[in-house]
């Protein structure tokens, strides 16, 4: 009997991290969902996955933090074995605001998580992945955003920064890794209806700028993790260093 890949998602207590979950299931993966706060969104997750047939774990930790990153796939290693896919998709804002108003103390947590957090992950699973480290390869994608292209003027600049940070980091990995046998892509999502606007400080986010799309509506999370599953797949066995854009249109 085959051995299920195992996929790892940051970040998939709600959102695109919840809906790639759930897809992942479909598609066959066991799933280790990690969560910073949300203990009971991220049951709910775990749930959905086994209702698939396939194995899950919820993990808390704070990306922001190197023994949390650390521990986080020291749990997988214990509980499902190697490691084949991973997806960074945790990723915060800030409270949105000019550059002059922000709080320089959330502008270095949005930097930690985003950014530094990223590297020491995608650090930690190349220690796994890699055949150079005796794994067996497998594909990583990392979330970026729409806001990398357009700048998040007068809303989240030092977001926007962070996801640039992103797009330069998977053409590098992917370029660092295509010999270890990890493909490296990225998805950025546009105007995605999840919750992340809301806790930016910006509730009403969605309606303001949603009829201004080119497809006159926001994005679904079940329509980005459908671009994340693709990239981990092997259909998109020849795809790396890409970012694929899922942002209807804009």
């Amino acid at each position: 009997m085959a051995i299920p890949p195992v996929m790892l998602i940051t970040g998939a207590g709600r959102g695109i991290g919840a809906a790639t979950a759930r897809l992942a299931a479909e598609r066959g993966f066991d799933v280790a969902i990690n969560y910073q706060r949300d203990a009971a969104s991220a049951a709910t997750v775990v749930e959905a996955v086994k209702s698939k047939g396939r194995s899950a774990l919820a993990i808390q930790g704070d990306m922001g933090s190197e023994a949390d990153i650390a521990r986080m796939f020291e749990t997988v290693d214990e509980k499902f074995g190697p490691l084949t896919h991973f997806v960074y998709n945790c990723g915060i804002t800030g409270r949105a605001s000019r550059l002059e108003d922000a709080d320089p103390v959330a502008m270095r947590n949005v930097i930690e998580v985003n950014v530094l957090g990223a590297l020491l992950a995608i650090r930690h699973a190349i220690r796994r992945m890699s055949t150079k480290h005796g794994g067996q390869g497998g594909a990583i994608v990392l979330l970026s955003s729409m806001a990398a292209v357009l700048g998040g003027a007068n809303e989240w600049v030092w977001y926007a920064a962070s996801k640039g940070a992103i797009d330069s980091l998977t053409v590098g990995m992917s370029r660092e890794l295509a010999a270890d046998g990890i493909r490296v892509n990225a998805v950025a999502p546009g105007l995605i209806a999840t919750d992340l606007h809301a806790a930016g400080g910006l509730p009403d986010r969605l309606a303001r700028l949603a009829p201004a799309m080119p497809m006159a509506r926001a994005g679904t999370a079940e329509e980005v993790a459908e671009a994340i599953l693709f990239l981990l797949s092997d259909s998109a066995s020849y795809i790396t260093g890409t970012n694929l854009r899922v942002s209807g249109g804009r």
